[in-house]
């Protein structure tokens, strides 16, 4: 691994002066140096035992060339998921490097990770958030790897299609784009470094834990924050997830009364998944959950030309109402219409594609700066916090996402072009790879 740029540590200086002496002794000794065994060598030079470099020389290529230095273990639970940050750079990884013919699996995207990012997490951890990310580890001819599922792929085209027909040849939209999305600070929100006075020790007057907690709702196009449409109130709770504390009652009265009224004519809406996003409309069909009874009376409502039979079970009745039914249809997405405009869900798990999240960064980051832990004052800087995000930095942002869309759009047509060269290049070969019964066990 190049260490180029990086700094030498106190153990690597003095391998370099085992390694000096040991070659000047094999100097002195005479001309010629046996090289038949390295390993020996190198543990002779270095004055460490032979078993001891072969171990991490396993470790090396175990974790595909990677040399990993963890981080110091602070006390506590280690992380039970991922962050939002780690996430976009995981996939970009595991695609890069199936677009490589890599074979990419946990354990050396852990290793990646500790490398890389300093954060060490589980590797039971990462299995599972990987697939809730919707990767899956597939087992091919030539290669074993991870490998996003079909389902991600397919709402990530059908996402992308869209915002690229929205796109006209000279760069600019036939329908403005407004992105809106959700998020939290809290008041004790800092910085974790700080200079201090060794005598007082980091953070004198810091409270302990987050502290009270402001929920923020707004949206922006390519000229800035849209106008008016900023909410922001506390939150009853201090723990839990900030969407346990927004529901569809609060969030449909802000999208109704302050964004439609202050968004461009025929715009398409941008958000996430979020579960009150997506509340279905009152006349929707029926879901699995559904008790017998329903099913029926929808059928009779709904398609009363249909003969049944008294015998139909519960299961029977759900799949004549999956299939007579029309696509479920969203309580916002009737609003939206009415009103003359349309809304588009990005897929789970890509918040780099919400250009947003990096105005979210802006105005956080400056809070953070001037925190001095109390609500007032949280309060007092965040409108200068919102001022810092400008037309300027909305049209960055948004010009970053469509690089970002072009790129998946681009890969995702490579990857499935070398998969299909590869299930062509051994359809009619029985090929043999021992790596296929030598999967990881998690």
């Amino acid at each position: 691994m190049p260490q180029q740029g990086k700094a030498i540590s106190t153990g690597q200086k003095l391998c370099v002066i085992s390694l000096k002496s040991h070659y000047d002794l094999e100097k002195k000794s005479g001309a010629t140096v046996l090289t038949k065994n390295p390993t020996l060598r190198i543990a002779k030079g270095l004055n460490i035992g032979r078993r001891t470099i072969q171990s991490i020389l396993s470790e090396y290529r175990k974790n595909d060339d990677l040399f990993v230095e963890k981080p110091l273990k602070t006390r506590g639970k280690p992380p039970f998921n991922l962050s939002n940050t780690l996430v976009p750079n995981i996939r970009h990884y595991i695609r890069e490097r199936n677009l490589q013919g890599q074979h990419v699996s946990v354990r050396n995207i852990r290793a990646w990770l500790i490398q890389e990012h300093q954060a060490d997490i589980p590797i039971t951890t990462l299995w599972r958030a990987f697939n809730r990310m919707g990767f899956s580890y597939g087992t091919g001819k030539r290669r074993s790897a991870l490998k996003e599922r079909d389902y991600v792929i397919s709402a990530r085209r059908k996402y992308l299609r869209k915002k690229i027909w929205n796109r006209k040849k000279d760069g600019t939209l036939k329908r403005p784009e407004v992105y809106l999305d959700e998020t939290y600070i809290n008041k004790n929100h800092s910085s974790d470094s700080s200079w201090f006075l060794e005598s007082d020790g980091p953070w004198v007057n810091k409270p302990a834990g987050k502290g009270e907690r402001l929920i923020i709702v707004n949206a922006i196009t390519a000229n800035g924050w849209v106008s008016g449409a900023k909410l922001v109130f506390q939150a009853k709770r201090k723990t839990g997830d900030y969407h346990g504390q927004m529901n569809y009652d609060n969030f449909s009265k802000w999208f109704t009364e302050q964004l439609l009224p202050n968004i461009p004519d025929k715009s398409i809406i941008i958000m996430d998944n979020a579960k009150y996003h997506n509340i279905l409309a009152d006349d929707t069909f029926p879901t699995p959950r559904s008790r017998k009874e329903e099913l029926q009376r929808w059928i009779e409502t709904n398609r009363p030309a249909l003969k049944l039979e008294r015998d139909l079970l519960k299961p029977e009745l759900y799949e004549i109402c999956k299939k007579e039914a029309t696509p479920p249809q969203f309580k916002l997405d009737e609003i939206a219409e009415k009103n003359g405009h349309t809304i588009l869900r990005t897929p789970q798990y890509h918040c780099e594609l919400q250009p947003i999240e990096n105005c979210w960064g802006v105005v956080k980051n400056y809070c953070r700066d001037h925190c001095e832990f109390t609500m007032s004052n949280l309060k007092e800087h965040l409108p200068i916090g919102f001022s810092k995000v400008t037309k300027r930095t909305c049209q960055k942002v948004i010009a970053k996402v469509y690089e970002q869309e072009n790129t998946f759009w681009l890969e995702d047509s490579e990857i499935e072009k070398m998969q299909q060269a590869e299930e062509l290049d051994y359809s009619n070969e029985a090929y043999f790879d021992p790596e296929d019964y030598d999967r990881e066990i998690v």
